[in-house]
């Protein structure tokens, strides 16, 4: 299953990494060691924040992808099943089911 992660590092925890020079390398390393299929890089709230985009392919796999952020940044971690158009395009027919069994 595809999911997307989101991670939220804290201002001071990100700031202290960064001060210490050890942001770019502690980052890399999560990155290195999930292989995710993307990474983005942005703020959310005023934070340090990632977007991962990885393949599961059982819930116990949960901490081995959240973990390195906790521990790492004490980050706020996000986990979300999210869908390529093909996944989307598979899931029409239980789309227009639903619609016929509880639309309106």
């Amino acid at each position: 299953m595809r999911i997307m992660l989101k991670a939220r590092i804290p201002v001071e925890t990100g700031n202290a990494a960064a001060r210490e020079g050890r942001l770019g390398d502690k980052i890399q390393s999560i990155l290195s060691n999930l292989k995710p299929e993307n990474a983005y890089f942005t703020d959310d709230c005023g934070e340090r924040t990632a977007y991962l985009f990885l393949n599961i392919n059982h819930s116990s796999e949960i901490p081995r992808i959240c973990e390195p952020w906790f521990l790492s940044f004490n980050a706020r971690v996000e986990l979300h099943p999210v869908m390529t158009p093909d996944d989307l395009n598979k899931a029409v027919p239980v789309i227009s089911e639903a619609v016929k069994t509880f639309g309106c």
